[in-house]
């Protein structure tokens, strides 16, 4: 796994991307805002996506990115960091958290996906997330890859591009799929200081009530699609510091 490093005062903070994307061109101007800036940063890219090594034979659940992104993280020396994560980073981060505690102490999830889909769908078709789903992982490889490059557009695929066929299939998998218990169950469990934030433009969240129960402050970030790092860096950057202030 690689990232990329910004020095600075502790606690450290790291940034986690979302499928078939990498940190640094999502978060480096967020990261280099005012509000933001100061801290130890590290833009980490999971494996099998952006600057990391892409293995073919990894599962690339989400276990497993959270184990593997557990150790890069002692190897770079950081317990108890503060983890602001997008999309299926997010799913990543709560996982990380429940399975390796002492190296989170903080968490900012970004419109990150907390429930499994029941039923995965079966077009052979670039679903509405985006990602490809086909039958099996050979008919992905065959012509599903090219196809989602060309349906998701170019400013995602400029960084799915870098990723491994296996990974963005089976992570996108896995993330269907879920784990057990799931990453809502997970997050609602976690004695931690975590936040939520989403885009203001979708309207009230159906289960703001029910996070905010579980003590997850929801914050709606306005003039922002899914990417809320790089379509308003202002907004998200005050509202990251606003989570993360002491």
């Amino acid at each position: 796994m690689r990232w990329v490093e910004i020095p600075g005062a502790e606690p450290t903070r790291v940034y986690l991307h979302g499928l078939g994307a990498s940190s640094t061109p999502y978060y480096a101007a967020a990261v280099a805002h005012p509000a933001l800036a100061g801290h130890r940063s590290l833009m980490v890219d999971m494996l099998g996506f952006g600057i990391s090594d892409r293995p073919q034979d990894a599962a690339y659940t989400l276990q497993m990115h959270a184990d593997v992104l557990a150790r890069a993280l002692e190897q770079a020396h950081v317990s108890g960091a503060d983890v602001v994560a997008h999309s299926m980073g997010g799913t990543v981060a709560v996982t990380l958290a429940a399975r390796h505690p002492r190296l989170v102490r903080r968490l900012v999830l970004v419109d990150a996906p907390l429930d499994p889909v029941p039923e995965l769908p079966t077009a052979k078709r670039p679903g509405s997330s985006g990602i490809g789903v086909y039958h099996t992982e050979d008919e992905f490889l065959d012509g599903g890859w090219d196809e989602t490059l060309e349906f998701v557009g170019p400013q995602w695929a400029a960084t799915m591009r870098l990723a491994g066929p296996q990974a963005l299939y089976r992570s996108a998998m896995n993330l269907l799929r879920g784990t057990e218990p799931t990453t809502r169950e997970s997050l609602e469990k976690l004695p931690i200081p975590r936040t939520f934030l989403y885009p203001a433009a979708d309207g009230p969240r159906f289960d703001a009530d029910r996070l905010a129960g579980a003590g997850v402050d929801v914050v709606a970030v306005p003039d922002c699609g899914h990417n809320i790092m790089v379509d308003n860096v202002r907004s998200f950057a005050l509202s990251v510091q606003a989570a993360l202030r002491d």
